[in-house]
């Protein structure tokens, strides 16, 4: 399997994090990449760079509003003379009715579901392309590979069309969806991520040609916490178009394979002709966040049972924070795929 991979990403390098009130570094850093990289190396998989398709495949899935604003914000922010070394909100409105705003710290807010997404001066170029990033291995596949892995970072699937949160500021599986819709009517994106992905969901909820499906720790105790529960089925014409399988805390396994067997069936009842794969690594037993507890191997299961599935299918990076476990699970989850394959 193929990986597409760019340097950039190590311009987006944030330091801010807000953990029950106290403030540490962020998990999501640079070293991520590293790691990951790591673990490629082991299963020999060619690097490639990826093609700059510029603003449209973004356009697609993002409004006009956001786009300007997290390309502006850096340059808004520093102009302000007395603001700090990462933008991070200080109001949220929550969409109650109120007017646009033009001030910068108004727009950070308006743009911004937490305080999990600090801008820095970079931020905006790594964003931009990690979209790139999942964009060429969708149009891999589209051109004829059977599935090709994205390296994706910063994350994406909790970035909604018009807003950034938990580390995420454009939505690279959602966008790399989008793009193989060019060719496929319908497309099914499935999260295996331990957070919810909320922000793939609220870009799809509507709609019923790209199936979403997150297996996620229960959001009654982890992020995000007001969104990925079993009941959220989609609305309007996306009704029945959405799919949450809530795990509890702790899961391993047998567990998580039982849940992936039930999203399977409902992937192959929706009859799509892609997948991508928001392939999270943080379900693991040895993540920083400990919302379940997948094992090495379990991970090589899981990437056997998406190579069942039998589509063409694009794994787009999501998260995995640093443990030193990283890169053997990418390696394990890659090697499963690729020997069901």
């Amino acid at each position: 399997m193929k990986a597409v991979y760019s340097e950039l990403h190590r311009s987006h390098d944030p330091q801010f994090f807000l953990v029950r009130g106290v403030v540490k570094r962020t998990t999501e850093q640079p070293e991520r990449a590293d790691r990951l990289l790591a673990g490629l190396r082991t299963g020999n998989h060619a690097l490639v760079a990826p093609t700059a398709f510029g603003q449209g495949p973004r356009a697609r899935v993002h409004s006009p509003e956001y786009l300007s604003f997290l390309a502006e914000a850096w340059d808004a922010w520093s102009a302000l003379g007395d603001a700090g070394p990462e933008m991070i909100a200080n109001v949220h409105p929550v969409r109650n009715p109120g007017t646009y705003p033009t001030h910068i710290v108004g727009r950070l807010g308006w743009h911004t579901v937490d305080t999990g997404c600090p801008i820095g001066p970079g931020t905006w170029a790594a964003a931009c392309v990690a979209t790139d990033v999942a964009t060429t291995a969708a149009q891999m596949v589209l051109d004829g590979e059977d599935a090709v892995y994205a390296l994706c970072r910063p994350p994406g699937h909790h970035a909604y069309r018009d807003l950034a949160g938990g580390f995420c500021f454009l939505n690279n599986s959602a966008i790399a969806a989008e793009h193989l819709r060019q060719r496929h009517e319908r497309v099914a994106i499935l999260d295996v991520d331990v957070h919810h992905g909320n922000g793939t969901q609220g870009i799809f909820y509507e709609r019923r040609d790209v199936f979403t499906v997150s297996i996620h720790a229960d959001p009654s105790f982890f992020y995000p916490y007001v969104w990925g529960y079993a009941h959220e089925r989609g609305a309007g014409a996306g009704l029945g178009a959405n799919l949450n399988i809530p795990l509890p805390k702790g899961t391993g396994d047998d567990g998580y394979m039982h849940a992936l067997a039930t999203a399977t069936e409902a992937i192959h009842a929706f009859a799509p002709g892609a997948l991508v794969v928001a392939f999270g690594l943080d379900a693991s037993e040895h993540d920083p966040l400990a919302g379940l507890a997948v094992t090495t191997e379990g991970f090589r299961r899981i990437g056997a049972a998406l190579a069942r599935i039998g589509l063409p299918t694009v794994l787009v990076q999501e998260g995995g924070y640093l443990s030193d476990i990283l890169g053997a699970n990418l390696a394990a989850g890659l090697s499963g795929f690729e020997a069901a394959r």
